[in-house]
């Protein structure tokens, strides 16, 4: 089996001259859980080469097993440094798609057309889709055909809006995730603070925050093996 991991290509946090892009721990994470069953993975990004990381997953604080485990795994590391490029990218050559946080996909995947239409195509072949901390953000415009919104109706999760007030960037991020996915008329739930939280609906998994992303992994995993 095979999964696509989407990444961004983003690396500036806004105007505060700061570096932002993906949260290491959401994908470490992921990764081995995927790789560990057996899956192949593919990594792509919008602009293909490297994916920048978000420097703030690299403090001490943020390391877990997995995040030391990516950091000694030269082949993972060649891998984020040589990304493929989305746009070359097809849902029928993949069996689920995930995407990780980190506050870079608010920049770009929030609004990249081919980010949409794959994540349309996964999901309306049956597909399973999966997106872990501001990840869930990618959904905010996505259309289905009869014009409603991609996750209306649906029980999602994602960083909530007191997460980032805690990390203060209310203000330097172009949206909050917790606001635009109950605007779009999703169901959204969130635990405490830097809880694990994952909402499964249907095709559709989605986790909280960083600590999430291990079990919406699994979560997916679980779905493909059924």
């Amino acid at each position: 089996m095979k999964v696509l991991f989407v990444l961004t290509s983003h690396d500036e946090l806004g105007n505060t001259g700061k570096k932002t892009g993906f949260w290491v721990e959401e994908f470490a994470a992921p990764y081995y859980s995927f790789k560990d069953a057996g899956f192949d993975i593919v990594v792509a990004t919008p602009k293909g080469g490297q994916a920048p990381i978000d420097p703030k997953s690299e403090d001490p604080d943020a390391q877990t097993p997995a995040t030391e485990r990516y950091y000694k795994d030269e082949e993972v590391q060649n891998i984020i440094a040589n990304t493929h490029r989305l746009n070359d990218q097809k849902a029928a050559d993949f069996d689920a798609v995930f995407y990780p946080g980190g506050h870079g996909p608010l920049w770009d995947l929030a609004y990249d057309k081919d980010s949409q239409q794959l994540i349309l195509d996964f999901y309306n072949t049956q597909k399973p889709v999966g997106a872990v901390c501001h990840a869930p953000g990618v959904f905010k415009d996505i259309k289905l055909e009869n014009g409603d919104p991609f996750v209306k109706g649906k029980n999602v999760t994602g960083f909530s809006n007191t997460e980032e007030e805690a990390v203060q960037l209310t203000d330097v991020v172009p949206f909050l995730v917790e606001d635009e996915l109950q605007k779009a008329g999703g169901h959204y739930t969130k635990t405490e603070d830097w809880g694990v939280h994952v909402v499964e609906d249907g095709l559709l998994i989605t986790g909280q925050n960083p600590a999430s992303s291990e079990a919406a992994a699994e979560k997916l995993i679980a779905i493909l093996k059924k």
